[in-house]
């Protein structure tokens, strides 16, 4: 059985629907914060056991880790504007929750522990035009990234027990079972689309981007992978191809759209600028993206036209209020 912490989130609701598909036995821990008993209730149709509690709770993740052979650990509090708004809760969820149920796992037995990291612990590299790997230094710039990489440097001090596998994503991206449009890619289609004016800023800095169902196929590949390959290994997860300025996001939604009206202004508090190389996960898994930034594009606009979601701009659709 595989446990899918955040199961019922904008990735692990994709991961789960994967691992469901490939016909394993899944059982998901998830706090449903953002209104998704719905999807939780389809998970449960679908096969899968659902513990709905915070991760904080000692006793849930105990009974969410009863017979688990892995753990994807995906539950936190994700993003930086939501862990800067609450560095508390940030500190419970990210940093001692995490702590706690790496221990639990060690102690229950768990043979594989998958943890969703981000890329954004790169941070501020010194020269962004040189991709950067997974031996790269760590330059976090924000409370979520120096809360990644604290839990990324737990597991693998020691990686014999858990068999640790830290997955490094690029910004995601697309349309999911449990819609977010504070992520750029989905949030400048949405504005865009919306005939809105959009203000963008450090439109010259670079980015990673991967597709929400790219990020699920890459936990599934990784669970399915030989053990000798990805225990006690960093992964970053995306294309190599689809490092992006917001710039060049802007160009590809307007040959989509011609709505709305953009600005670019100075703002200094996001100072990220890398570009990434996902050759690791290729050459040692065989992992390789489908989607790309402008099909994810299209896909929202499609999504959008079609009603899909009743408010695009409600709350429930974003992780920071």
């Amino acid at each position: 059985m595989i446990l899918v912490t955040g199961g019922s989130g904008y990735i692990g609701a994709a991961v789960v629907h994967e691992l469901l598909s490939a016909g394993e036995e899944v059982r998901v821990l998830d706090a449903l914060a953002h209104d998704q008993e719905e999807i939780a209730s389809e998970q449960e149709r679908s096969g899968a056991q659902v513990v709905r509690a915070d991760l904080r709770d000692r006793a849930a993740r105990a009974e969410a880790l009863e017979g688990a052979e892995a753990v994807v650990h995906l539950a936190a509090i994700v993003g930086d504007p939501a862990c800067a708004s609450d560095p508390k809760l940030a500190d419970e969820v990210n940093v001692k929750a995490s702590t706690a149920l790496i221990e639990d796992a060690r102690k229950a037995g768990v043979g594989g522990f998958v943890f969703a990291s981000t890329c954004s612990n790169y941070g501020r590299m010194a020269d962004p035009t040189v991709p950067i790997a997974e031996g790269g230094e760590l330059r976090p710039v924000s409370l979520y990234a120096e809360q990644k990489v604290g839990i990324e440097t737990l597991l693998l001090e020691d990686p014999d027990g858990l068999r640790p596998t830290c997955l490094r994503f690029a910004t995601v991206y697309g349309v999911a079972r449990r819609m977010r449009f504070d992520l750029t890619v989905n949030e400048f289609t949405r504005d865009l689309w919306a005939d809105r004016d959009l203000e963008v800023f450090g439109e010259r800095f670079w980015r990673p981007y991967v597709h929400v169902r790219d990020a699920a196929r890459a936990v599934c590949t990784v669970l399915g992978a030989p053990v000798e390959r990805v225990a006690g290994q960093v992964f970053n997860v995306g294309c190599s191809a689809e490092n992006y300025r917001k710039l060049d996001l802007i160009g590809e939604i307007r040959k989509q759209t011609d709505r709305g009206r953009v600005s670019y202004v100075p703002r200094a508090e996001d100072p990220r600028d890398y570009r990434v190389s996902f050759e690791k996960i290729e050459a040692e898994t065989g992992f390789r993206t489908r989607m790309t930034v402008p099909e994810g594009i299209a896909e929202l606009l499609e999504a959008l036209e079609a009603g899909k979601f009743d408010d695009p701009f409600d709350g429930r659709y974003r992780n920071n209020a």
